[in-house]
């Protein structure tokens, strides 16, 4: 029988955060897959995990995913970790998910830590519908992504790094107004998480204000 693939979430900020399931899956598969193996290292030396490691991340997964397949045709229970977070949102794992669907083998993905839904649910914008964008393009694409997201009316939840927060907002304000309602999220489930709440003008002068560190969730308001 073919083992089975297991998505596992892995904390974003507070170690903490980790479930016992995701602890003992970890302690028993056959190997572990890590978007960055020495960041993981950190967090499996602290839950005394020792299982052994492979690198599978945005730049080797087209040509490793065949290999992990054979392996799991082989009976072997292998885990998917990003760095943070729940694999395949935002992070590698969509292709290996595709192909387990497509050689009918069995994964399971454990409920976990994921960035965009603290960040949503403490908006205070509605989020009984909701569009997830992630990342948007860095450059092609991104401006025709910008103006059909301005014609969407459900809530939109966006994830930006700290050295490109304040274009993003100027170019949100461009497209979608400047009496957008936006909430910004960062550094969640750690020492110093912020939300900031406001306008896009209001966000725009409190993200030039400071360095802002860590990975922002953007929620805007497109009603």
């Amino acid at each position: 029988m073919s083992g089975t693939l297991y998505f596992v979430p892995t904390p974003i900020g507070n170690l903490e955060d980790i479930t016992f399931r995701a602890i003992r899956v970890l302690k028993e598969v056959s190997y572990i897959l890590c978007e960055d193996t020495r960041t993981s290292g950190v967090l499996f030396k602290h839950f005394d995990i020792s299982r052994p490691l492979r690198s599978y991340h945005l730049y080797n997964e087209h040509y490793e995913t065949e290999k992990i397949i054979q392996d799991l045709k082989q009976g072997k229970d292998i885990a998917l970790v990003s760095d943070a977070g729940t694999p395949a949102i935002s992070d590698p794992g969509f292709l290996l998910s595709k192909a387990c669907a497509e050689h009918n083998i069995e994964t399971v993905c454990l409920p976990g830590a994921t960035a965009f839904v603290p960040a949503l649910v403490v908006s205070g914008i509605p989020c009984n519908e909701f569009y997830f964008v992630g990342f948007l393009p860095p450059k092609k694409g991104r401006q025709a992504k910008l103006k059909a997201l301005a014609e969407e009316k459900k809530t939109l939840v966006l994830y930006e790094s700290p050295h490109k927060i304040v274009s993003t907002l100027e170019e949100i304000k461009v497209y979608f107004g400047e009496e957008t309602q936006v909430s910004l999220s960062r550094e969640i489930s750690k020492k110093f998480e912020e939300t900031k709440r406001g306008n896009i003008n209001e966000l725009i002068l409190f993200s030039r204000s400071k360095a802002l560190k860590g990975e922002m969730v953007l929620i805007i308001r497109n009603q």
